[in-house]
Formats: structure tokens, sequence, C-alpha cells
């Protein structure tokens, strides 16, 4: 029989082979530090393609050297950085795969080790660091030896953000991606003007919600505005801050926010939780720990997009059941897909789905 985990999605043009796509997952493996794409690169998101991922999404790809949340992130800010990503596209595509990729910026939590380093979590300056910027001064707060100094971000520091979101979605068209997903989750610079929990700003981009969600209400418009009218624009949002006790950002607001961005041209948001504040309540993990946030902006945009799904989807059966129940229009897969890269193909022959995509041919003898 067919499965909805298995049906394809088209939004605008794009054909979707199946609802199933590989979550951006930082893998801070550029080691001359420069952010080119590497063999690294190309071999992990190629065998997710291979695995049989409808979308496969390159990770949190900074915008500008300052967005980078390591030194050896990945970057997408010159023709060089294009060049660098064109193979990795090409691979995607000859497996029938859909390439993407997160245009993001850390904001005030840049300039970090990578996680598996030991010492200090903030690379200085000696050390090829820098000093992060933000919505305000005010630094992610960590013990008083990690926590960095924090620009607080003018006039012009947030228009050349803006040009250097668009500068780099004109570079991830050069480079055959089909999907840039712009990054406003996890606090990092988007998700900080969004947050009242890290954005007390007086001027336009502070305030009420209006104020707050503008720099993001123009990134999205300036990467429509270069992005082909026949291809499709992800969102990624915490839908909540974690923090009930406070005033944070929270559900209503970002089903608010969802409406707009359709207004705008978004496809489809991908909803996550968390990240703006270490002081955050994370509610108990397990299977689709975060589903709800996507359900419930689902019902509330009644249409205007589609809705991504994140947290905890671990086996089939539960990707496909929240896929049936209406719950999200794609299954956003990470961690289970560092485990199983093949988590696709695999989830077809578990649940002898008649739609699912088929191993390569290389494999098939076993």
């Amino acid at each position: 029989m067919n499965y909805s985990l298995f049906e394809s999605l088209t939004l605008r043009e794009t054909e979707i082979p199946n609802r199933v796509m590989v979550s951006p997952m930082c893998q801070y493996s550029c080691d001359a530090r420069d952010g080119l794409a590497t063999d690294w690169h190309l071999v992990h998101l190629g065998s997710r393609a291979a695995g049989g991922a409808g979308v496969v999404m390159a990770e949190a790809t900074a915008v500008e050297p300052r967005g980078r949340i390591s030194p050896e992130d990945l970057g997408l800010w010159s023709q060089k950085h294009a060049d660098a990503l064109a193979p990795v596209t090409q691979f995607i595509r000859g497996q029938g795969s859909i390439p993407a990729i997160q245009l993001a910026h850390a904001g005030r939590k840049a300039s970090t080790r990578r996680p598996w380093e030991e010492g200090s979590s903030l690379v200085h300056e000696d050390k090829g660091g820098w000093t992060p910027k933000g919505p305000t001064e005010i630094p992610y707060p960590r013990d008083e030896e990690n926590t960095a100094p924090t620009e607080r971000m003018d006039a012009d520091d947030i228009a050349a953000v803006v040009d250097s979101f668009v500068q780099s979605a004109e570079f991830a068209l050069d480079a055959g991606f089909e999907i840039p997903e712009v990054h406003a989750a996890h606090g990092y610079l988007l998700h900080e003007f969004l947050s009242p929990v890290t954005n007390d700003r007086d001027d336009e981009y502070g305030g009420e919600f209006d104020g707050r969600t503008k720099l993001l209400r123009e990134v999205c418009e300036g990467v429509r505005a270069v992005w082909p009218d026949d291809k499709p624009i992800f969102v990624r949002i915490s839908a909540t801050d974690w923090l009930p006790d406070r005033e944070s950002w929270n559900v209503a607001q970002s089903a608010r926010l969802a409406s707009e961005l359709a207004d705008i041209g978004v496809d489809l948001l991908d909803v996550s939780g968390g990240g703006i504040h270490p002081g955050q309540q994370v509610p108990k993990t397990g299977p689709g720990y975060q589903v709800e946030y996507a359900e419930t902006i689902r019902e509330a945009v009644e249409g205007e997009m589609a809705v991504g799904a994140v947290g905890g989807i671990t086996s089939p059966e539960y990707a496909e059941a929240l896929l049936a129940n209406n719950r999200a229009d794609m299954a956003i897969i990470g961690r289970e897909h560092l485990r199983n890269p093949y988590f696709a193909v695999h989830a077809g022959r578990e649940l002898e789905a008649a739609n699912a995509p088929e191993w390569p041919d290389q494999y098939k003898r076993a």
C-alpha cells in the first residue's frame, strides 16, 4: 500500500518526491576556517540523498564571516563558496532528492569552539575568533570566563545583514540549490530580534510584535525578490522560547508570524523550539516532543503554507502517523539521519510501502 510519508509534495513548481527532510545539522568541518565546503560535506549530504530523503538540507550556513557559530562553520558569502557547494547539489539532485540550504547568522551566539573540543566555549580574537553582534549589547549568558562581549547592531549593521542574506541566496541559486531556508530559530540572530527576551530595542526593530519581526520580514522579502518565483522558500523558527515564567516568544506569536510570512511568499515553516536562553525549560523529550507546535501553527494558518515538524522523530511508524493524521506536511528528521543515513529507504522497507524510494542500484544486491 501507499503511505503518506512517501507522497510527493509540490511547492510552487518544485516537486519534492517524499515528505522526509534531512534537518540542517552543523558539521563544524571547514577545517581551514574559510567557510568552504569540503569532501566531508559532499559525502555527508550525498549519503542522505542516496538514502532516499526527499529534501536534503545543508547545515546552518553563514551569510557572512561574523555570522558563523564557530570558525569551522560552512559559509556562503562569495562565488568561491558557491562553486565549492556546486558538486554537492549536483550529487544530491542526481540521487533524485531536492538540494536545500539553511542560510544563517549566529548573532550573539557566534565565535564559539566546536562542541567536541575541550577548553573555553569561546574562541577569542587571538585564536581566530571575533566580537559577536546582536540586537543589544547583552551577551548570551554563560559563566564569566565564557561570556563574550557583544556589540549592539546599529541601522547600518542591520541593513548589511539583510543584504548578506539576499546575496547569500543569490550564491545559493548559483550553487544549484532548489530551496533556501532562512534560519530564525535556536537563539541565533533573527530569533534574537523576534524574542522580547533578547530584544529591548526602542527603535523600529524593537518594541512590540511588528518591530521585533521587522528584520525577519525584511530578510524574507529580500530573499523572495531574488529567488525564482517557481521555487519555494522555507523559514525555520523556534515556536517557543520555553520560558513560561517571563515575557518571551510563544506559539501564539509564531502562528501570527506564520501568516505574515505566507503573505511575503514563504512556502514552508520549519517549526522547532528553544535556544534563546540557557535557562529554558525544555519539555520532557521523546517521540515527537515538538510536533504539537507544528500542529498548532498548521491549524492556525489553514493552508496558507506548508508546515514541517521536528523533534524526536526516529521511527517510520511515528513519521507516517504525524503525516497521515495531518499534524504536519513534512517530517524533518535530524539525529536519526546521523545514525542512519538511509532512513527513508529503510522506512519504506519496514512499512512495506509501495511508493517508497528505491535503494540505489549499487546497493540492491544487499
